[in-house]
């Protein structure tokens, strides 16, 4: 049996900005990657539940969600194969709390993400997904 691990990663748009987040070095799997904030659906979860869950625990800011996917694409974690789906949340407030799971944070133009991101696909969604615009909050 092939395990197949789905994720969610989140957009959170900020004045013609996105929320980045550094990877600690201490994760197994991409440590010191620039992303936006990310993680796997937890059993019993949606994939919308599992994107506002994962914004509470790793930047802790009050957001908006698009409930539309903005696009998903394959990868893989750890060798096992994955499929990320996208989400985009303007922000409404807070200040941002870093978790365990990321040691830096920016908020980036989608230019600015490109230069620190090696994630093709992500800065690809980031860039649709500002194409798309906030809501007028924040």
């Amino acid at each position: 049996m092939v395990l197949y691990v789905v994720a969610v990663a989140v957009v959170i748009r900020r004045e013609g900005r996105v929320l980045a987040m550094r990877r600690a070095m201490t994760k197994d799997a991409g440590p010191g990657l620039w992303e936006t904030l990310s993680g796997r659906v937890d059993a019993g979860e949606t994939p919308l539940q599992a994107a506002a869950r994962e914004v509470r625990e790793e930047c802790g800011l009050d957001v908006r969600f698009d409930p539309r996917p903005v696009t998903a694409y394959p990868a893989t974690r750890l060798s096992l194969p994955m499929m990320i789906i996208i989400y985009a949340a303007d922000y409404v407030g807070g200040e941002v709390r870093l978790s365990h799971e990321h040691d830096r944070y920016a908020w980036l133009t989608p230019d600015e993400l490109t230069e620190v991101c090696t994630l093709g696909p992500l800065v690809a969604a980031v860039r649709s997904a500002m194409a798309t615009g906030e809501t007028g909050v924040g």
